[in-house]
């Protein structure tokens, strides 16, 4: 399936994706509806991209125009492929690639604020609990950001991670975007 960014300042441009890399990078279907429901948020915006697999939802914001973005992945094939991703849409200078597992670049990042956190975890491992809870241990939600988890709609995802309390979930097809914002600690639900 190739990717391209859909709008902004790369727009058209096609990102590589690592030949037999085992990753399931999120649609442009999907990521058309993340970006609609963002909308006036990404501009001048801090973005995390959690389990970036290539790059593709932090470039799309970044052509956005997010101010800048970080991307977080673990796998050598994926972190060559978003340095190239970048290379050729020409938004490197506003990122930076962090070749770490997701738990210790929270720490590493801790105490940088961003504006919106994008965490798309492989599936089925039950990354997504322990990936928002390092997100409030490490201080790293901004206090009027957004945190969004991709991921299968079999998967419940809980009301309240700590601070983080879900407010709204969008389904497309067998995929669901979790929102999650801080909320105030023993605010009700």
């Amino acid at each position: 399936m190739p990717l391209r960014v859909i709008t902004g300042q790369a727009k058209g441009r096609f990102l590589k994706v690592p030949r037999g890399w085992g990753g399931r990078p999120t649609s442009d279907r999907v990521k058309e509806s993340l970006f609609n429901i963002l909308g006036p948020l990404v501009p001048g915006a801090s973005f995390l991209d959690l389990f970036a697999g290539t790059g593709n939802v932090g470039i799309e914001a970044l052509s956005r125009g997010a101010s800048r973005a970080v991307f977080v992945e673990n796998n050598r094939q994926a972190v060559r492929a978003i340095r190239e991703n970048l290379a050729q849409t020409g938004l490197g200078d506003r990122a930076e690639v962090l070749p770490l597992d997701v738990l210790a670049a929270a720490g590493r990042l801790k105490g940088q604020k961003f504006e919106i956190i994008f965490l798309d975890p492989p599936y089925g491992q039950g990354l997504e609990v322990p990936a928002l809870e390092a997100l409030v241990a490490n201080d790293l939600v901004k206090e009027n950001g957004l945190v969004v988890v991709e991921g299968s709609r079999r998967r419940q995802m809980p009301a309240r991670v700590g601070c983080l309390k879900l407010c709204r979930e969008h389904r497309i097809g067998d995929t669901v975007l979790a929102f999650y914002r801080p909320g105030v600690d023993g605010e009700e639900d």
